[in-house]
């Protein structure tokens, strides 16, 4: 992506705080003209003694993600008028989000849900805590709480 754009990372996974996330980014994305990314991150591949077995299940666990992403992208596309960049790796998710994020320079925002009870989640324990000061980019922790009307009226 060229440096020019603003493009708005979401990590897209099964959690309601991935549809704020993403709900936010486009809403954001839409107001200012910027982009969308999403990022699924498949867990790691364990060594299993039968690698025909752990074959089918990475398999599997790939068009998950590409169901997953397709889907998010499908509503992201609606709101926005435009698809958003797919990005689907392995590995551990905040590896994966920092490699990304220091690849394309086009990405000027993380864009990251709390639970609405309880911790706010790994990811957003992560970059607004240990790697808070040293981010490439804005990181923006949307309330879980927030109901789509207050989402829409903040966007």
């Amino acid at each position: 992506m060229a440096d020019s754009a603003q493009t708005f990372l979401v990590v897209v996974d099964q959690t309601p705080e991935s549809r704020r996330a993403f709900r936010f980014a486009a809403l954001r994305a839409l107001h200012t003209g910027a982009e969308v990314a999403l990022l699924h991150v498949l867990k790691p591949t364990q060594f299993l003694q039968w690698g025909g077995v752990q074959k089918a299940m990475d398999a599997e666990a790939e068009q998950e993600a590409q169901a997953l992403l397709a889907a998010t992208a499908g509503e992201v596309e609606m709101m926005l008028g435009k698809r958003p960049a797919v990005h689907i790796r392995r590995g551990k998710a905040t590896e994966q989000v920092l490699q990304l994020l220091h690849e394309d320079r086009s990405i000027r925002g993380l864009v990251l849900a709390a639970a609405a009870k309880g911790k706010p989640g790994p990811l957003v324990d992560f970059f607004a805590g240990e790697r808070a000061g040293s981010m490439p980019c804005l990181v923006m922790i949307v309330p879980g709480g927030i109901s789509e009307e207050e989402l829409d009226r903040l966007t």
